[in-house]
Formats: C-alpha cells, structure tokens, sequence
C-alpha cells in the first residue's frame, strides 16, 4: 500500500474525512462545524496502518477539499496542525 493507494472523502452524516483502502478505513479526520466554519479537532490513523503516511494523505485531502470549496479551516488537532507547519503551501487555507 501506497499513499497513493488512498481514497480521501467527506464522510458528512459521521462529520469526518475518511481515508479509505478498498473497504478498509485506514483512518479519519472529525470536524464540527460551529457558526459556520470548518473546524479540524481530531485525526486518527488505524494502527494497521501507522507508519505509512495515511495521516498526511488525509490532512492534505481535507485541505485539498477546504481549499476546493472556497472555504478556510480552523486546526485544533496537533497531528494537523504539526503537518501544516511543514507545508507552507497550505497554511493560507488555515485561519
């Protein structure tokens, strides 16, 4: 398995980004939406698949989707806000 491998979708009944092997959730990303803004409170990688980069995968698919939309995110997940710092690309996506 490769990152590449991974299907990233908004999940919205669940209020979360699902990163997805096959059948298999690799892991997820949960949001709320609160006065109406995105915000990104918790990311969770199956261990089965630690070490793999699906964490990455997923922020980056969440954020590709933010983007996507015209939308900007609130990080109050470390996991996310960690990969954020090192890729500046997409800091502009963040408040």
């Amino acid at each position: 398995m490769t990152a590449a491998d991974l299907v990233v979708s908004d999940a919205p009944d669940a209020s979360r980004y699902e990163a997805r092997l096959g059948d298999d959730l690799a892991g997820f990303a949960q949001y709320e939406v609160e006065d109406g803004r995105f915000v990104l409170t918790h990311t969770e990688v199956d261990p089965a698949f630690e070490g793999r980069g699906v964490g990455g995968t997923l922020v980056r698919g969440v954020l590709d989707d933010v983007r996507r939309r015209g939308d900007r995110v609130e990080v109050r997940c470390p996991f996310a806000r960690s990969w954020i710092e090192r890729h500046p690309d997409y800091q502009g996506t963040v408040d």
